[in-house]
């Protein structure tokens, strides 16, 4: 098992996911975060077929955060059932993960 994860959430407007992104970033639920977008989605809800402009966040962060991320991404999303997943992160630079670490520990914020 890897010992990091990428996260992916999307939302309607920019403003909302800036917002998002630096809440999850100053609680050090994750150490970055990338907003991509507007991008176009298509998906079924409530058993309609749809299709809107969304905001990607992606946010990568140590499996050990992930609980806590999901549970803060869930309560501060504006969306009921929001797509929230997390995809392992099988290798990188070791510059990349150190700081990955070191900035998603909560010790690191005191």
């Amino acid at each position: 098992m890897t010992d990091y994860v990428q996260v992916s959430t999307a939302i309607e407007t920019r403003e909302q996911a800036v917002q998002l992104a630096q809440s999850v970033v100053k609680e050090r639920l994750a150490a970055g975060a990338q907003i991509i977008g507007p991008e176009t989605s298509l998906f079924w809800r409530l058993g309609e077929f749809g299709t809107g402009e969304e905001w990607q966040l992606l946010l990568s962060t140590h499996t050990d955060r992930y609980p806590a991320l999901e549970a803060h991404l869930l309560k501060h999303h504006p969306w009921e059932t929001p797509q929230v997943q997390a995809v392992p992160i099988v290798a990188g630079s070791p510059g990349c993960l150190n700081w990955l670490s070191q900035n998603t520990s909560p010790e690191s914020g005191k």
